[in-house]
């Protein structure tokens, strides 16, 4: 789960890079809530796996 969370932030980091810059001007809205959705749900998974800990 950790790895869909960190390969759809990635996605979210380039897709606001380019609507903050103009290219897809608009879009950028979108792309702006996407973002912070995708940085939420990392940061939400990282804190899940880390109140789980490690199984052995």
């Amino acid at each position: 789960m950790l790895g869909w969370a960190l390969s759809f932030l990635v996605i979210a980091i380039i897709a606001g890079a380019l609507g903050f810059g103009g290219i897809a001007a608009a879009s950028a809205s979108i792309v702006k809530i996407i973002f912070y959705v995708f940085l939420v749900l990392f940061a939400v998974t990282i804190i899940a796996n880390l109140m789980r800990g490690r199984r052995a």
